[in-house]
């Protein structure tokens, strides 16, 4: 079996060395070419986009060669061909899809309605998710729900695939580590046929290599990443079958690792944005790689290096144990918050920010309350020494530094009128804020205030010392009901000169000054 194993992969390598360039030079001379048309492109030039081709006739030729040797040295092995059969059907429509996509461009529900009529097919050959024993036990799926399981399973397996492949040899290197780590487990578990044929891709993916790894004179295609990625993930089925539950369920989702997390993490920053979840952009992790200064080829190489991690972790899980299976999970989410940290997505720093929040809404309920309590005071004020009293009270429990009002010349309903340059103002600043009595080292907002019956009172300005600290307050509060009241409270008191200058003479509480 050794032999007939190292020549399937040997086979399918070379031919996939042969086939590569011919199919790279045929393109060439048809101009079957894709030239960078948008900011997502990372190439500068056309290169052909049909490297799936070579794969799979390397693959299909390698498989057919061994399954022949091993039915002529090792017919006691007993290779059953039923699951082959199933397989390669819906695979190879799944590559007349990303032909078409690369020569015509196809729609996303031509891709998904493909995509989903192969897995069909799939589960229709047995090749199904029928329990997840982790999840529920022993229970046994209906078909109802075990055909949409499998359809999500298959498609999202084939389109994370399709997903990483924005760099030269990034999809094909991963898809190479997650073929090897389905070698060991079949080999392990005594499928003959899941060895033979993921070696076969191995060595067809490997061969590929050559020609697309940086700088890259062909691409893998959809063709080639969308075959790569349903036939990995009909395999994973097919191994499914056969292994102990923990393997089962946890080894196809560790060694597929990157792609899956590619996936995730785009689904998640797009519906968190606001934008359309399979709308393409340019904030994929090698995107942000290439943005943190690392060139072309260090990315895929550290990107190899993260999907060699998850193969190596996924292959613990063949010797299940509890210690073993917490051991990976912790390693798991502590590089992959680590990562998603330093990848700097904005999306994630907003969610970051709402949970801080919401761990602090007890202080912005107290100022909130604070406002409100002050807009109810203030209907009730009538004179400048309560105003002055409830706005203090109401901003020093705030998380604001300071206020400063100044009304209008014409507010007072005894029809006083002074001149512009006579109206005083008065300001507040909290003890020990470091902020200069001009407020220069602080942000404002600047309140216009005027009453219900539309009269304009002056102007309310709240400063606010630059700080990283969060503004623990609903802004909405103090732009609506809390500036009409204000404005009504100064239209209702009788205000003269004499007043607020005794009024800001009051100590500690208020500083005030002429104008001009």
């Amino acid at each position: 079996m050794t032999l007939v194993y190292l020549g399937t992969f040997v086979g399918a390598l070379l031919l996939a060395f042969v086939s590569t360039k011919v199919v790279r030079d045929l393109a060439n001379r048809h101009n079957w070419v894709s030239a960078p048309h948008n900011s997502r492109h990372l190439h500068t030039q056309a290169l052909p986009r049909l490297g799936g081709v070579a794969i799979v006739f390397s693959f299909l030729c390698a498989t057919g060669i061994g399954v022949a040797l091993q039915r002529i040295f090792h017919p006691e092995a007993g290779l059953h061909l039923s699951s082959l059969l199933t397989i390669l059907p819906p695979a190879l429509l799944i590559f007349l899809l990303g032909v078409y996509d690369d020569l015509r461009t196809a729609g996303p529900y031509l891709k998904f309605g493909v995509q989903a009529i192969a897995a069909a097919i799939l589960f229709a050959g047995g090749l199904r998710i029928s329990d997840i024993p982790l999840l529920f036990g022993s229970h046994q799926f209906s078909w109802f729900v075990g055909l949409p399981l499998t359809i999500f399973w298959v498609m999202a397996i084939t389109n994370a695939f399709n997903l990483i492949d924005g760099l030269d040899g990034l999809a094909a290197g991963s898809a190479l580590f997650s073929t090897l780590v389905m070698f060991v487990v079949a080999t392990l578990g005594n499928m003959s046929l899941v060895s033979l044929v993921t070696l076969a891709l191995a060595g067809a993916v490997l061969g590929f290599l050559r020609y697309n790894f940086n700088p890259a004179t062909i691409f893998l295609g959809d063709c080639g990443s969308l075959f790569v990625g349903f036939l990995l993930s009909a395999l994973s089925l097919k191994g499914a079958q056969k292994a102990p539950t923990l393997i089962a369920v946890a080894i196809p989702l560790v060694s597929f690792g990157l792609p899956i997390l590619e996936t995730t993490l785009s689904i998640a920053r797009r519906f968190i944005s606001g934008r359309p979840v399979f709308t393409a952009d340019r904030e994929h992790i090698h995107h942000k790689l290439l943005e943190h200064g690392w060139s072309h080829r260090q990315v895929v190489i550290i990107l190899y290096g993260v999907s060699a991690v998850f193969a190596l972790l996924s292959l613990f899980l063949l010797w299940p144990t509890g210690s073993t299976l917490g051991l990976v999970l912790a390693v798991l989410g502590t590089g992959i918050w680590l990562g998603v940290q330093h990848l700097g997505y904005l999306e994630f720093g907003e969610i970051r920010r709402v949970a801080q929040r919401t761990i602090e809404q007890r202080h912005v309920f107290i100022n909130n309350l604070a406002v409100r309590r002050a807009v109810e005071e203030l209907k009730v004020a009538d004179s400048v020494h309560q105003i002055h009293s409830i706005l203090t009270a109401a901003f020093d429990s705030n998380d604001f530094d300071g206020f400063e009002l100044r009304p209008s010349s014409t507010t007072g309903t005894r029809g006083l009128h002074v001149l512009e340059t006579s109206v005083p103002k008065f300001s507040w600043r909290r003890a020990g804020a470091r902020i200069t009595p001009e407020f220069e080292n602080a942000w404002s907002l600047t309140l216009d205030l005027v009453s219900t019956g539309n009269r304009h009172c002056g102007k309310m300005t709240i400063f606010r010392h630059y700080s990283t600290r969060d503004l623990h307050l609903d802004i909405n509060l103090l732009t609506s009901g809390f500036a009409t009241t204000l404005a009504d409270a100064l239209q209702r008191t009788t205000i003269e000169e004499n007043e607020f200058i005794a009024a800001a003479e009051e100590p500690a509480l208020m500083s005030a000054q002429a104008a001009g």
